[in-house]
């Protein structure tokens, strides 16, 4: 008896042509309008997530260049080329592995190879899966083919970090980005799957591994093998759950009613039973994540079951769920949630980062955040500042315009002035009273103060005495005769420097007297023996000056 070989659902159904790529719609409009011209490029980059299709479109497009009927957008799969290719068995179709083969004695292999026109095939095509993996020198290699590259051959490389390709690879490509592919397109895909394989699965089953997928349609086939081989024909949602170690709807209800509420003391049991059940805490934490989403769904949209489909049980029970909670508070919630789901997972402690993040939850009410608290402190600084203005401009209008009361007055009033500060009639001086014996400071009062103190030390200093001559003063000398004369006739001295010079000499013939240089003398003692004002020292005369005037 001849054993059946089982083909897994990811091989089975993968697309044979352009018509049945799921999900890359922009990608294959591109290749088949390309095809239809004949302008086919020389290298194609194909980049993106895991199990999008990007190796699929690579081989689809190799069989429509080579296809008999071709290069055409409708390979035939039918004829010698197509078959070959679909069966890895075509010579000039190369499919190398980029990690394996990542050498660059591999690369010099490879472009030896080149030289040569295809044997069987009308177009050469080498499809280097995982590119970013070879190594520097590889690429180098790689470079110098595309640069001139060998005619009839055709380059497809494909990548899920094509950031890690060297830009001048890619400036030598035509680069297609591959998209995650949508959860409905996944779940008509795995419809159309169950229906040829007759499995029975509900519409919320494969949803649940459309949404477990996260845009790759590979491994939402793969969930769905083996929930097949789990449940045989019949894969229950409960199943499902089980495979995909999802935890139940009830434990994730019980969970946003402990945070809702502020139970902190129900958060370490919830948490209990978590690890005790052996699920995923990584896991749980990102459905709890989703369960919020849905919650916020529930709570600003009429009927959410258009883009998540529940069954009416569950959706009954996020309508009254989401009735308890605002807007803003589910956003906040979600927000906390997706900031610490990156520590979570590189947590050598899960359970108690986990049992610290839901506890923060339950008392979200009470925190005050930073971002909050410095935007109320700025509101609070521009109602300040508008206050302040608001102040001041009142302040303003008041200075500059009269106040109603005074107007009549001042109106009745002549010779007034017009200004009410200025006016002694409307706002009469205000009596100031001060202690006994004081009075109030002003400039005025101090410089009557002072010049009536300078006014007493001058009357106290009397003049000094100028004491009598022990001899009167000779009037016989000429120089005298000629001053008395002079001033008897009142003659006016002349003003000729002749007469000036004798002036100057008779003035010093007159100070050698002796009679002169005594009174001199004495005079200059008593006014040195003056004292000054403020209370100084009293000055004293020179006294060698005085040794030689008590000589004489």
């Amino acid at each position: 008896m001849e054993e059946k070989h089982y083909r897994i659902l990811a091989l089975k159904y993968r697309p044979q042509t352009f018509e049945e790529v799921v999900g890359q719609k922009h990608v294959v409009q591109t290749l088949v309008n390309a095809l239809r011209k004949g302008k086919i490029g020389q290298a194609y980059l194909f980049s993106g997530m895991r199990g999008v299709g990007k190796t699929t479109v690579a081989r689809i497009l190799a069989k429509a260049l080579n296809c008999v009927h071709g290069p055409t957008p409708h390979p035939c799969n039918k004829c010698e080329f197509c078959r070959a290719i679909m069966n890895d068995r075509a010579i000039d179709v190369l499919e190398i592995d980029g990690a394996a083969s990542r050498k660059v004695e591999e690369a010099r292999e490879l472009r030896e190879g080149l030289k040569y026109s295809p044997l069987h095939s009308r177009y050469k095509v080498v499809i280097i899966d995982e590119v970013h993996m070879l190594t520097p020198e590889a690429f180098a290699t790689l470079l110098k083919i595309l640069e001139e590259p060998p005619p009839k051959t055709v380059f497809i490389f494909a990548t899920t970090e094509a950031h890690k390709v060297p830009k001048t690879i890619i400036s030598r490509c035509q680069h297609f980005e591959f998209n995650r592919i949508s959860q409905k397109d996944i779940v008509h895909h795995l419809e159309y799957i169950a229906q040829k394989e007759n499995l029975s699965v509900s519409r919320e089953g494969l949803y649940l591994i459309a949404e477990a997928a996260e845009g790759s349609l590979r491994d939402a086939e793969s969930i769905l093998d083996k929930a097949a081989a789990f449940s045989g024909d019949n894969i229950s949602d409960e199943d499902i759950k089980i495979l995909l170690g999802t935890v139940p709807q009830s434990l994730l209800f019980e969970v946003s009613r402990v945070i809702l509420a502020g139970s902190t003391g129900e958060v370490f049991s919830l948490v209990d039973k978590l690890v005790e059940a052996g699920y995923e805490l990584v896991t749980f934490y990102h459905q709890l994540i989703h369960h919020f989403r849905k919650l916020l769904l529930a709570k600003t949209m009429s009927n959410f079951k258009d883009i998540i489909p529940v069954n009416e049980e569950e959706y009954q029970q996020y309508l009254q769920e989401a009735a308890r909670v605002s807007v803003e508070e589910l956003l906040r919630y979600l927000n906390a949630l997706l900031k610490e789901e990156p520590a979570l997972k590189r947590s050598f402690q899960p359970r108690i980062y986990l049992e610290t993040v839901l506890i923060k939850l339950c008392h979200f009410n009470q925190l005050v955040f930073l971002e909050e608290f410095l935007a109320g402190k700025r509101q609070e600084g521009e109602k300040e500042k508008i206050r302040l203005v608001d102040q001041l401009g009142k302040r303003k209008q008041e200075t500059q315009t009269t106040p109603p009361q005074f107007e009549e007055s001042l109106r009745s009033e002549q010779g007034l002035k017009k200004t009410p500060l200025q006016n002694k009639a409307i706002f009469p001086p205000q009596e100031k009273i001060f202690p006994q014996g004081e009075r109030e400071i002003t400039p005025k009062n101090l410089n009557d103060e002072s010049s009536q103190k300078s006014k007493s030390v001058t009357n106290n200093l009397s003049p000094p005495e100028i004491p009598e001559l022990s001899s009167p003063v000779s009037t016989s000398s000429p120089v005298r005769k000629q001053k008395i004369s002079s001033e008897a006739r009142g003659e006016k001295e002349s003003s000729s420097p002749s007469r000036s010079r004798a002036k100057d000499k008779l003035l010093a013939e007159a100070l050698e007297e002796p009679q002169v240089r005594e009174f001199m003398e004495m005079f200059k003692a008593q006014v040195l023996a003056v004292q000054p004002l403020g209370g100084r020292s009293q000055v004293k005369a020179n006294p060698d000056r005085e040794k030689n005037n008590q000589g004489e």
